[in-house]
This record gives structure tokens, sequence and C-alpha cells, in this order.
């Protein structure tokens, strides 16, 4: 059964493999996506986040390193869920435009799925500002 989703974008101006290689680095996550943890740690070469409001550990998977942008990457909840995050680092002139897809969960609510788009919002315009700073 398809889902809803929505796209949430943002331009970066640094050139995209710069993008790629800092936002595909699981080490940079809690500076610039604390939504998906706050606390980021590896073990045995996997990486994991604290999955806020204390429920547990999620282990977080990304594609194999790319010459097209993909960052798609899997959050493998606690309890066998695993969900599916397509993310893209596209070139655009100069610059970069990071393209990050919310999909709607069974059972999710209008006001919910919104929360999630604006804190994803909020993580990229995080990750701009990280990237932009480190040009200046």
């Amino acid at each position: 059964m398809a889902t809803a989703s929505r796209h949430v974008t943002e331009h970066i101006e640094r050139p995209a493999q710069a993008v790629y290689e800092y936002a595909r680095d699981p080490a940079n996550l809690a500076h610039w996506a604390p939504g998906l943890g706050g606390s980021v740690r590896q073990e045995q070469g996997r990486w994991f986040v604290d999955v806020p409001g204390g429920g547990g550990r999620a282990e977080v998977v990304f594609t194999a390193r790319n010459d097209l942008g993909v960052l798609d990457h899997e959050v493998r909840l606690p309890g066998g869920v695993v969900v599916h995050v397509p993310f893209r680092v596209v070139a655009d002139g100069e610059g970069a435009e990071v393209v990050f897809t919310v999909r709607r969960a069974p059972g999710m609510t209008d006001d919910e799925f919104d929360s999630d788009a604006a804190a994803v919002a909020a993580d990229l315009a995080t990750l701009k500002r990280i990237l932009e700073e480190r040009s200046a």
C-alpha cells in the first residue's frame, strides 16, 4: 500500500561532494539531525542512535558510498521496525540541493505528518548553516 510522501529540500552554498561527505558520516548526525537522536555511537562497525523519549536505541545504516549523491538510509528501530529514508544530494551550480523524503507512517495524523516534515526542514536548515559556516 502506498503512503503519502513529502519532499523537503534545502539549497546549500557548498559543493555537492562536500555536502555528501559530511552528511553521509553518521558521526555528524547528532550535530545536524538531533531529531534522529542526540547520541550517536559506533559499535563494532555499526552506528546506533538513542531513540528520543527513552525508546531504546536504533541502528542507522546508510547505502554504500556512491557517485550519485544517494544517502538513503534505514533506521532499524527497537522491536524490528525498519524505516527506509530516501535522501539525496544533488549538484546545483556551484552549490547543492539536499532532498529528504518524509513518509507518512500508518496511522499518522495530519498534524504529526506536518510536525515530522517541519522537524526535517529544521534539520536541513541546521545542515546548511553548519556547512556554509565551514566555508566562511
